[in-house]
């Protein structure tokens, strides 16, 4: 205010004001993208989850091959041995006469080329131990020699005989691809809210007054509520190909999905069905077992007699060790199948050496 002397008359107005502005989600525009950011953050844990299940099934298949292998290795060494005692108890034969050269011979043939099968299976285990090290996060320096048992491995008393539908649910790839079904339509929701009209409503309260003591005298108040409504009117066909877009991408989601689940019950269909099959392979391959090694005594018998010539019991020796190798990897077999549902297995048991 300017007084007539020409000197200003300053004044202080105190006020008390509080205003709120709230858009009202009339479309659901808001509610759907919370939607949208909620099952992002599903999809980023079943797939962080999904992660997780293939380390671990990695890590499960690679100590039941590095099992398989021990195994194979230990039945080798005892094939090797038992051969070795033959060959010992031969020479002693051929040095009183009781026996030919070409029986000596022959056992030493039969002896290298068992032992030729040994490096092999060696170099292949050093191999697996090295990939084993890398799912385990380690260096093959690093190696401690944590070993799993083939002879120690029990598998889940009951197995599903068909395919259920709570078994295939588990696996997180179905729920991660389910998620991301349900961002994207979410996302559809959301371009087409912003297509409508948005709504505003925005008020205010509050006092003044010339002094303080005043401020909050009952005529000093003062109040106003406005509503707006806001629609874009030109934006070159942006909002429309946005949602567009949104829409094929749920499509693409959807097909995504369905794939996966049929995905999914494939394989657990071919996990059970491999199941079934390594259960009737692994029986017969302990009945060939038992049986080879039953036909290595009789033979061995049969020869210190002369019934039968060395060729039958080194026929009878080959039958037995690819007996012993065929039986061990159909015991490793079955556990790897297993361990491919997606249902909780028991965990093997890890022994130090």
């Amino acid at each position: 205010m300017q007084g007539q002397s020409g000197s200003s008359s300053p004044y202080n107005l105190y006020n008390a004001t509080v205003s709120v502005s709230y858009a009202l989600d009339v479309w659901g525009g808001t509610r759907r993208q919370v939607e949208a950011l909620e099952a992002q953050a599903d999809d980023q844990r079943y797939q962080l989850e999904a992660t997780y299940l293939s380390l671990t099934a990695n890590v499960v298949t690679s100590a039941i091959a590095n099992a398989s292998l021990r195994a194979q290795i230990e039945a080798t060494n005892d094939i090797i041995k038992s051969e070795q005692e033959q060959l010992t108890l031969i020479q002693r034969q051929f040095e009183l006469g009781a026996v030919a050269q070409s029986d000596v011979l022959s056992q030493q043939s039969n002896l290298a080329q068992t032992q030729a099968t040994l490096p092999p299976l060696q170099k292949q285990l050093a191999q697996q131990r090295n990939q084993l090290m890398a799912y385990l996060g380690r260096l093959p320096g690093e190696d401690r020699g944590e070993h799993v048992v083939l002879s120690s491995l029990t598998l889940p008393r009951d197995l599903p005989l068909s395919v259920p539908f709570a078994l295939v649910r588990q696996r997180p790839d179905i729920a991660s691809a389910e998620a991301s079904l349900h961002k994207a339509t979410a996302t559809v929701g959301v371009n087409v809210a912003n297509m409508l009209p948005q709504v505003q409503l925005s008020g205010s309260y509050g006092r003044a007054s010339l002094t303080p003591d005043s401020l909050f005298s009952p005529g000093n108040a003062a109040w106003s509520v406005a509503s707006s409504v806001a629609q874009t009117v030109f934006d070159g066909g942006t909002l429309f190909h946005d949602k567009e877009a949104a829409i094929a991408l749920s499509e693409q989601a959807f097909a995504t999905y369905k794939s996966t689940v049929i995905t999914a019950f494939t394989d657990v269909a071919d996990a059970l069905r491999a199941i079934e099959a390594d259960t009737r392979t692994l029986k017969a391959q302990l009945a060939y077992e038992r049986a080879a090694q039953q036909s290595v005594t009789i033979s061995r018998s049969q020869y210190l007699s002369g019934a039968v010539t060395y060729p039958s019991v080194l026929t009878a020796e080959q039958n037995f060790q690819h007996a012993v190798i065929a039986r061990v990897k159909a015991q490793a077999s079955r556990f790897s199948d297993t361990a491919a549902l997606p249902a909780d297995n028991p965990a093997p048991t890890i022994v130090d050496r």
